[in-house]
């Protein structure tokens, strides 16, 4: 593969439009009662949350708990808590 592509290596991620956020290990899946709701990905400046089917990730938070609460909210009103699973 080569260095150009916008599929994810290791240490980065990618969003569909094509922006690489560098990352430190670090990825935790959000798991609600109808599956799989979303992602968080450690970067350099925090932590970046991607919901559902979003193209992009959202946000550099500066803590894991900040970036959890905020992909709660994205899921919206009256949405449960996910658990939070390290990956």
């Amino acid at each position: 593969m080569s260095n150009d592509s916008t599929a994810p290596t290791a240490g980065t991620t990618t969003s569909t439009a094509g922006s690489r956020m560098a990352t430190a290990a670090g990825t935790w899946v959000a798991v609600g009662p109808a599956g799989t709701v979303g992602s968080i990905h450690r970067t350099h400046d925090g932590f970046a949350i991607r919901v559902r089917d979003d193209a992009d990730y959202h946000g550099a938070y500066p803590t894991l708990d900040v970036a959890k609460s905020a992909l709660h909210a994205r899921l919206g009103a009256g949405a449960d808590r996910p658990e939070f699973i390290e990956h």
